[in-house]
């Protein structure tokens, strides 16, 4: 599988994914983000890149305060459950890093939440949008702030398999 990053915070050119196996596929064929794609394969000619098997979107932050916003983190239904979501953001964030100060997240379920802690992401203790929880990278490594974003998902209306997912969880996991 190989990386590639198209564009940069700034722009980037348009990318078509299948709108029946990618979420948010739409998200992609704007310009005013850059994106970050694993592919498997070449792109082809078709209406749809089909190498593509995850990508993000990202973008600068509005207050120019030298911070990038990674959004809209999708992989392809087939190949969702293997951790790609969360690798993709950790190669995308180790190369803003290089021109940026900071690369935020906002997460709005426990699986990305615990997913993107093991990519380097930490809770912030800030929420944006409907709920969303925001991580970002570099982070300071005290396990009170991980507990603190547990605590904020158990105490919203959960899934049986969120709330199955929390349980029993209390420590940051390992950071890959």
């Amino acid at each position: 599988m190989e990386f590639e990053t198209l564009g940069d915070a700034t722009g980037g050119p348009p990318l078509r994914l299948d709108w029946q196996r990618f979420s948010y596929a739409g998200k992609f064929v704007m310009t005013n983000a850059g994106k970050g794609v694993f592919r498997a394969g070449e792109p082809g000619d078709g209406e749809f890149d089909e190498s593509v098997v995850a990508a993000v979107a990202f973008n600068e932050d509005r207050t120019g305060d030298r911070t990038v916003w990674l959004r809209y983190v999708t992989v392809r239904q087939d190949r969702r459950g293997e951790g790609l979501g969360a690798r993709l953001c950790e190669r995308v964030s180790d190369e803003l890093l290089d021109s940026y100060d900071r690369v935020k997240i906002a997460v709005n379920n426990p699986f990305a939440y615990e997913a993107l802690y093991k990519a380097g992401f930490g809770f912030t203790g800030e929420t944006t949008g409907i709920a969303e929880l925001v991580l970002e990278r570099p982070h300071d490594t005290d396990a009170t702030a991980y507990r603190a974003g547990l605590a904020r998902y158990r105490e919203r209306d959960l899934s049986g398999a969120e709330r199955s997912f929390l349980d029993g969880r209390s420590e940051p996991p390992d950071e890959r």
